[in-house]
């Protein structure tokens, strides 16, 4: 339950960043893009792989034990 909590939260966090990112992205550019749904799926896309492939990594590692 927790793990769906977290990715959940995670994709809502994707979204904002992604749209912050193409905002600045359009800024600099000075003008909007033609293709602006492209460009936010690529941005989203890339950064959904990066994140959730490392909270995999981090959420599948075992504690070592203590001794």
């Amino acid at each position: 339950m927790m793990q769906i909590l977290l990715y959940t939260i995670t994709a809502i966090l994707l979204y904002v960043v992604s749209d912050w990112i193409l905002v600045k992205l359009e800024q600099l550019r000075g003008k909007p893009f033609a293709a602006r749904s492209i460009v936010f799926f690529m941005i989203i896309l890339i950064l959904a792989v990066v994140v959730f492939e490392g909270l995999q990594q981090i959420l599948s590692t075992t504690p070592q034990e203590v001794q």
